[in-house]
């Protein structure tokens, strides 16, 4: 179904037209007016449905993480334990940074051109509070000594290999972290090696 059937909500269409148009081109390049015309509704369906331009980002990037999230929390559910969990998180962005139209972490993409003080950072920093913990949670399912530390050095891996995805265009990047985590894991878990 297009983004401008009428069969979707004005919110669901605006929504959608937000993803596309603030995913490809940028938060603060695309106007309301595109975001509009591309939702194929009135402008007054913004502001009733959303209120502001900043709550519409907001919404946006609460989707985004949203879809991420059971992304990844669906996607680690074939892998057996929590070993092979931990790695495949970057399995899984390795996927993702493969398909067509991949342009990096939404949340990085909008931080960057963004107020430090503003929704953007407020919705990066609720996407990256769940990222570090859940490399917390896998690292204390698979036995570590410091879950934090290993957590800590897990999402830096990840924080590079997803800048790198977007700035190869593929998923290289991810391929090689996961490597890299393999080898911490390797020196947390000798005996799992």
């Amino acid at each position: 179904m297009s983004v401008t059937s009428p069969r979707r909500s004005a919110r669901d269409r605006l929504l959608d037209a937000a993803d596309e148009l603030f995913y490809a081109e940028g938060v603060h390049v695309v106007g309301i007016d595109r975001v509009i015309e591309r939702a194929g509704v009135a402008k007054a369906s913004l502001y009733s449905t959303f209120g502001s331009k900043d709550e519409l980002v907001r919404a946006y990037l609460q989707r985004r993480h949203e879809a991420r999230r059971i992304r990844i929390t669906t996607g680690l559910e074939r892998f057996g334990n929590p070993r092979d969990r931990l790695l495949g998180v970057f399995d899984l962005l390795a996927e993702t940074a493969a398909r067509p139209g991949y342009r990096g972490c939404a949340f990085y993409n909008a931080s960057a051109e963004s107020d430090p003080a503003g929704v953007v950072q407020e919705e990066a920093d609720t996407t990256r509070a769940w990222t570090r913990a859940l490399f917390v949670d896998l690292a204390r399912d698979a036995g570590a000594r410091d879950p934090e530390a290993l957590a800590a050095q897990l999402v830096i891996l990840y924080d590079g290999s997803n800048a790198g995805a977007r700035l190869d265009r593929g998923p290289q990047a991810a391929t090689l972290a996961r490597a890299m985590a393999a080898v911490l894991l390797d020196n947390e878990f000798p005996e799992s090696s």
